[in-house]
């Protein structure tokens, strides 16, 4: 029973990790990656379908994407939805191919960004803690109902402890990573 507790609790974590992971990449940085345009929304016969169903996002160079649009027909309602998104970017239509230049960071802006980054790891965090918290009292249930002792509690809330380290330590790797490429030139 411990055991399954614990394997949840390092399950649960990971998935923090990894939701975490998610959320920085949405931050932009200044150079093109195709997950960047991954929220955008295009209303594609009336229904509001995810731009990687409607077209091809690939990275052009450093700073340009291109949406290679599956149907023609659909390239305003791409564009469209690429300048109302709340990406501040200007599409630039070339046939089926839209060109998406990604503008240069302001060192404001990026200091922002940065501030943002810090605030998606600081929830990771916070979940994680969240997770440890529930197995904790889930150990503490295991011990009214006397179905573990007070040292297997103990020894258990340790090894819960030692993996929330570990994984808030990994989201701590990715705040850095995440900063330095933010503050990258």
């Amino acid at each position: 029973m411990i055991e399954d507790i614990k394997k949840d609790a390092q399950d649960r974590m990971g998935k923090c990790v990894e939701a975490t992971k998610a959320q920085m990449a949405k931050v932009r940085t200044g150079r093109a990656h195709p997950s960047l345009l991954d929220t955008i929304q295009v209303n594609y016969y009336g229904s509001m379908t995810p731009l990687k169903q409607v077209g091809n996002v690939t990275i052009e160079d450093s700073r340009t994407l291109a949406v290679n649009v599956f149907d023609r027909s659909a390239i305003q309602a791409v564009e469209k939805a690429i300048m109302s998104s709340d990406l501040g970017l200007n599409p630039m239509s070339a046939g089926a191919t839209i060109r998406i230049p990604l503008p240069p960071l302001t060192e404001e802006r990026r200091r922002d960004l940065v501030k943002v980054v810090r605030a998606e790891a600081e929830q990771g965090r916070v979940a994680i803690r969240n997770v440890r918290r529930d197995a904790n009292s889930s150990f503490k249930q295991l011990e009214k109902e006397k179905e573990c002792t007070e040292d297997d509690v103990r020894r258990s809330e340790e090894e819960v402890q030692k993996i929330t380290d570990l994984h808030i330590k990994k989201i701590d790797e990715l705040l850095a990573a995440k900063e330095a490429e933010l503050m990258e030139v």
